[in-house]
């Protein structure tokens, strides 16, 4: 991505030509964010999966030491997408938890806000079923893993309170047992879609779907 190009201030000889325009220095931060934007886009692509730094360097049209001045490898590029993901999904969980008293509708908002969010970053859904990080660093896909590890446990947590309202005798296990099937569900729906080259959303037949698993 060029740079924005500004004029510098027009020189007081009134014969000079016009000034040359210089190059505007990215905010602090600024850089950053376009790497990762650049990366996630990319990921969209076909054949995405191995993508360089040198790849990445030329589309931003800056050098590889230019994006290793804001990031130490292309693991912490990853790194940085990973937490966009995280902050981004679990923003929203506490949204749902907070306003929707029931929980067994919390659990289906969640599954539902997931696959949304996919739906809207397909760069970033190959990032979360791992096929991005197959060959970066193994702690990569170990947080994508305790990343859906939290989603189970809260949605544990939602239909606990909905097994208990509804009776169970054994609410524990009742809300891990649909906790399980529904991150299974989630799971399968974003590599459904991310390899069939985003042709297969994942919200497809949602509400149905969730109808019948809870």
């Amino acid at each position: 991505m060029p740079d924005v190009e500004l004029s510098t201030p027009p020189s007081s000889s009134a014969g000079e030509a016009a000034a040359t325009p210089v190059r505007k220095r990215p905010k602090p931060g600024e850089r950053r964010v376009q790497i990762l934007q650049a990366l996630a886009t990319m990921l969209e692509q076909p054949g995405a999966e191995r993508i360089t730094t040198a790849a990445l360097a030329a589309r931003l049209e800056v050098s590889e030491a230019a994006l290793y001045r804001h990031f130490a490898s292309k693991a912490q590029m990853f790194e940085g997408l990973i937490e966009f993901i995280e902050q981004s999904v679990f923003s929203l969980v506490n949204q749902i938890t907070e306003r929707e008293p029931a929980g067994a509708v919390q659990a289906s908002k969640m599954v539902a806000m997931l696959l949304q969010f996919a739906e809207k970053n397909p760069g970033m859904t190959r990032v979360m079923v791992g096929d991005a990080l197959v060959f970066e660093n193994e702690r990569l896909q170990q947080r994508m893993n305790q990343f859906f590890d939290k989603i189970e446990a809260t949605l544990k947590q939602s239909l606990r309170a909905a097994a208990e309202s509804d009776g169970s005798a054994t609410p524990s296990v009742d809300a891990q047992v649909r906790a399980s099937v529904l991150t299974a569900f989630a799971v399968g729906r974003l590599q459904r879609f991310a390899r069939s080259g985003f042709r297969r959303a994942p919200s497809e037949h949602l509400e149905a779907s969730l109808a019948r698993m809870l």
